[in-house]
């Protein structure tokens, strides 16, 4: 995904959900403009204040402290009668509700300077009169914490996010505009690895078949086209689906146990030992190493659609193709 096309947009107090007292929005910007994919809403304590009210069961965590300490709260005594009288069915909402602010005067005291001044006040929707309690202010040692937690809600748009992250991986070759890539990262390609022979000998499909079961041992899913199209054809395949890697088995490798690696964006290729496929593949993939790195630690080289190795770095000379013919030219303008 392209980091220049995402942002996060914090929603206006007029398109807040009822729920909620913060919401953040992952948007990303496709063909169809900025398009919400992720959202993050704070519900604070809402769900678990509506759940308790309508179960009459507390929703409370505990938090214990370490080191006990002293705090001041309001030490309550309630007429059951009045209480009764007032909110019938409802007198233990309304007690639960004034104890839970009682844990703590600082919450307590609004309260306290209500029924002070005014003779009521309005707890939960439920109007408190001044003969229902009586009230003390004192203080007392804790070794624990309740509260109501917050809930946060993340809520992600799979279809969206899939529909930007192919988006955002295609693209066609400068020059070219047939051939279509998935710059797909390795680690969330479908396919990791291409494993191309350069004919249809059975020596060189037995190597091909060693190498890819080698791979799918590792749990990197693999892709083997043994097909009779040219060796260009089926790397363009590859492309297409975002293999980002392919490996080719061909006369060389008969000689001498070596294969070439093709990166599919750079289209840069290595030669090494089949032995190293593996490795190569499951570090990059797992991110232990990069390209970058198997670039600079194995001998890059050229290849041309017939699997004939045309020039390596630092040759001289490299070996092209025409319709009448091949012939070398220097490996650098003269």
């Amino acid at each position: 995904m392209d980091p220049s096309r995402m942002r996060f947009r914090q929603h206006l107090k007029t398109e807040m959900a009822h729920y909620a007292c913060d919401c953040w929005d992952l948007e990303i910007q496709s063909s169809y403009g900025w398009v919400e994919c992720v959202g993050h809403a704070d519900r604070a304590c809402y769900d678990l204040d509506v759940h308790s009210k309508k179960t009459k069961t507390p929703m409370l965590a505990t938090q214990r402290l370490d080191t006990p300490k002293e705090i001041e709260v309001a030490k309550l005594k309630f007429d059951r009668k009045a209480l009764g009288k007032a909110f019938r069915q409802d007198q233990r909402v309304v007690s639960g509700a004034l104890e839970a602010l009682a844990e703590s005067w600082a919450t307590f005291d609004p309260i306290a300077t209500a029924l002070e001044t005014d003779g009521k006040t309005n707890v939960d929707g439920f109007e408190v009169t001044k003969d229902m309690l009586t009230w003390t202010k004192t203080s007392k040692k804790v070794s624990e914490i309740k509260f109501t937690p917050s809930v946060i809600e993340p809520s992600f748009g799979m279809g969206r996010i899939l529909y930007s992250l192919l988006e955002h991986s295609f693209y066609q070759r400068e020059g070219d505009e047939q051939r279509i890539v998935m710059k797909f990262k390795p680690a969330v390609a479908p396919n990791k690895c291409a494993v191309l022979p350069i004919s249809s000998s059975p020596e060189v499909n037995a190597i091909v078949d060693e190498i890819a079961a080698d791979l799918m041992e590792s749990d990197l899913s693999t892709r083997v086209d043994k097909s009779t199209a040219a060796l260009g054809r089926r790397y363009a395949r590859a492309d297409e689906l975002g293999v980002p890697f392919a490996v080719t088995v061909d006369f060389d490798t008969l000689k001498d146990d070596t294969v070439t690696v093709r990166e599919r964006d750079s289209m840069v290729q290595i030669r090494l030992a089949k032995s190293e496929v593996t490795r190569l593949m499951f570090d990059i993939v797992h991110g232990r190493t990069t390209w970058k790195d198997a670039v600079k630690t194995h001998r890059i080289v050229q290849v041309n659609e017939d699997g004939e190795t045309t020039g390596a770095e630092g040759a001289t000379t490299v070996v092209e193709g025409t319709i009448r013919g091949k012939f070398s030219r220097p490996a650098e303008q003269i």
